[in-house]
């Protein structure tokens, strides 16, 4: 790898440690070099892992139409989810755990059997998901004022923060991920909707796509793994004293609140 690619990890992974966000760094590599961007998540990868935490699934991001034009791209990206960044249903994020906090309501599928190499179809997707949960995202960015392109967010882990798994399972014969309705509180207050279909049009679309893509990357997803499928609606800014709560038609409730006072 690149000394651009290492200078580039080592600016989020301070960002990180010291709690203050960093510059972009797009600038260090060409326009739209999604492999020096994947590599930078690569080392982030290496570091967790060395520091004792496990890979337990992966995360799609990108999957509105409306953000990838946003972006000026034509295609999700993907983030590694670790065992560190999983927090309990109806628990709490620890006040200054993240730098700048959002939340989006996603359905997460648990997988119950590896899904095969380049080419994985919504039909593999289907016959290798054991259960359906409804789960909260909650991304954060290292880089200062969410400024960010798709090389930004790729080489920052997806924009990754933590996530929450609600407590009910679902079979998919039970649920059909493109039909659900979805509704976001903070409070009482309605701050996101969306439906499956708002996700690549179908979230079993977008964990296609992500089996794919990381099989041609060598490292293909395997049974037990927990794949965020992506977001149902726009995301909200978190602050202390937020509580918010999705519920996913068929799936049922997630909750998370964050530590401090309300403003």
């Amino acid at each position: 790898m690149s000394a651009d690619v290492h200078k580039a990890a080592e600016l989020l992974a301070t960002a990180a440690r010291t709690g203050t966000p960093c510059p972009p760094v797009r600038d260090l590599f060409a326009d739209g070099d999604l492999d020096a961007a994947y590599d930078v998540q690569r080392l982030h990868t290496e570091r967790v892992l060395a520091a004792g935490h496990r890979l337990v699934g992966r995360k799609i991001g990108l999957t509105s139409p409306a953000v990838q034009r946003q972006l000026g791209v034509d295609q999700p990206d993907y983030g590694a989810l670790f065992s560190d960044m999983a927090l309990d249903h109806d628990g709490t994020v620890a006040a200054g755990r993240l730098l700048q906090p959002k939340v989006e309501a996603e359905i997460a599928l648990i997988l119950g059997a590896d899904l095969p190499g380049p080419g994985c179809s919504v039909a593999d997707v289907r016959a290798a998901t054991a259960f359906l949960a409804p789960a909260l995202e909650i991304v954060d960015s290292r880089v200062a004022g969410w400024d960010i392109t798709i090389v930004d967010t790729i080489a920052d882990n997806a924009s990754s923060g933590l996530f929450v798994l609600g407590d009910t399972r679902e079979a998919l014969d039970a649920v059909e991920p493109a039909d659900v309705e979805m509704r976001l509180h903070r409070g009482t207050e309605l701050v996101s909707q969306g439906t499956g279909r708002d996700c690549l049009g179908d979230p079993l679309n977008a964990a296609a796509w992500l089996a794919t893509t990381l099989a041609r990357r060598g490292d293909p997803l395997r049974a037990g793994d927990i794949v965020l499928t992506g977001a149902l609606g726009p995301m909200v800014p978190a602050a202390p004293g937020d509580v918010f709560t999705a519920r996913i038609s068929g799936l049922g409730d997630v909750t998370i609140s964050f530590e401090g006072e309300a403003a």
